[in-house]
């Protein structure tokens, strides 16, 4: 491993400082993705500033909303009564992801920030245009079953592994930052960034911005009764083959309102805009979830070894929502299998 320096931050403005000056430097939380990152090679850091000691530790709940400090653990997280009874999607998402040894060391704002990547991004003796930017993507030729679909770039095509981010988005979290400029307030839905001609920027946050919280709405009908769920190859420490964060609100057999969110098949958790726009007023029907998701997935670009991908994350929300409708899991499913 290459040497770095080391510092533990006593408050947010000396993290924030300790990075300013420093274009190598890098906040160091949970440590769960960047010391593998370091182990491989592929993170090279002159500095870590570590995080984890500040006040970021709490969960508080009030009139505007749940909010969740960056150095909350996964752990606490999942099992906190608020989440669990108005945000299930949530404790579902983070009980999904990694094992419960890497949950109790890994934090909210760690989790967001784990890099999109792919095998070839983790193997520096391949290019890869996230890594060296210019270099290329072999995955478009090589190894690609488990990328993206969905907003693609001819430079890249990893996907976000993280599956509490995909529940996140659904529930309209937003992301609280401090950097050098001050603080910042961004919707979760534009904090990570789709991959364009600048792969290597996986968020929207600059040099030396420390995220410090991620806030989430008062719960609604439309959050407690949120669902996750994650199809993967293995049943535990197995990234998501693709994932589906959702929630509906039914009144009389009429969508009245609804939030969907996929995971692993794009740069960033993929929210559902379409489609969500095309249900709310119209009918609670499989025929009806099956017929928005088409508009949604009709953005897709699969290439041959994930094409696999849109039917999967179809039908898997197509079966939530029906569950969620009281339709059953598979909606009453027609020939077609709408």
């Amino acid at each position: 491993m290459r040497a770095f320096e080391y510092v533990r931050a006593a408050s947010v403005a000396e993290a924030v400082g300790a990075l300013r000056d420093d274009d190598e430097a890098q906040f160091l939380g949970g440590g769960t993705n960047l010391v593998d990152l370091l182990r491989l090679g592929v993170a090279r850091r002159g500095r870590l500033v570590d995080v984890s000691g500040l006040p970021l530790d709490t969960v508080q709940d009030g009139p505007d909303g749940l909010r969740i400090g960056a150095a909350v653990r996964n752990s606490d997280l999942a099992a906190h009564p608020a989440v669990r009874r108005d945000y299930p999607a949530l404790s579902q998402a983070l009980l999904a992801g990694a094992t419960g040894q890497l949950r109790n060391m890994a934090t909210t704002a760690g989790n967001l920030l784990q890099r999109t990547r792919c095998l070839y991004f983790q193997d520096v003796t391949k290019p890869c245009n996230k890594r060296v930017p210019g270099s290329g993507c072999p995955a478009r030729q090589g190894v690609h079953r488990d990328l993206a679909v969905l907003g693609t770039s001819e430079a890249c095509i990893a996907t976000h592994p993280s599956d509490m981010a995909v529940a996140l988005a659904a529930l309209d979290a937003t992301v609280l930052t401090t950097g050098p400029a001050g603080d910042r307030t961004l919707a979760l839905d534009d904090f990570h960034r789709l991959p364009g001609d600048e792969p290597d920027r996986d968020t929207v946050l600059q040099h030396g911005e420390l995220v410090t919280a991620v806030q989430l709405p008062p719960p609604s009908p439309l959050s407690s009764s949120s669902v996750y769920r994650k199809v993967r190859d293995r049943a535990s420490f197995a990234f998501a083959v693709g994932s589906v964060a959702a929630g509906l609100v039914v009144d009389g057999g009429t969508v009245v309102d609804v939030a969907l969110a996929f995971g692993a098949v794009a740069h960033r958790p993929w929210r559902a805009r379409v489609a969500e726009a095309a249900l709310r007023g119209g009918p609670a029907t499989a025929a009806a979830f099956g017929a928005a998701l088409d508009r949604e997935l009709a953005a897709a670009t699969p290439l041959p070894d994930n094409a696999f991908k849109v039917p999967l994350i179809r039908a898997v929300a197509v079966a939530e929502l029906s569950r969620l409708a009281g339709l059953g899991t598979d909606g009453g499913r027609t020939e077609d299998g709408a």
